[in-house]
């Protein structure tokens, strides 16, 4: 699975969030303002349809386009890359970070330490 650039991934969130959308409907729900071009957002979106994100459903020479893939099949793949590229490939070393950086409340480790137990019982 090819990487997103941000811009990339902008739209990829708007599309999984709208679920099915014609490029005017992924503009007008960014919140920019004011509001990218429509040529712009339909070269993203071709973009992402090459990189096997998007498919679409064509009517005459308008393009529908939906999700190829989850937004969870895609978190999935950039969380391996992240714990890999950034973490030496250790979930160890990524909740060190988490406690250190993040900040985390009590609450938030607690809950943390029980899905942890949980998972281990399985």
């Amino acid at each position: 699975m090819e990487e997103l650039t941000r811009t990339e991934e902008r739209v990829m969130q708007i599309i999984w969030k709208l679920k099915k959308a014609f490029v005017k409907d992924i503009i007008d729900a960014l919140p920019d303002d004011p509001k990218p071009p429509y040529n712009t957002i339909s070269s993203v979106v071709r973009l992402l349809e090459k990189k096997g994100y998007v498919d679409y459903k064509a009517y005459g020479k308008t393009y529908e386009y939906f999700p190829a893939i989850s937004k969870g099949e895609y978190r999935k793949t950039f969380f391996k890359k992240m714990v890999t590229g950034y973490f030496d490939n250790s979930v160890e070393s990524l909740l060190s970070f988490m406690l250190k950086e993040e900040k985390l409340s009590v609450e938030e480790i607690k809950k943390l330490k029980e899905m942890i137990e949980k998972n281990s019982e399985k």
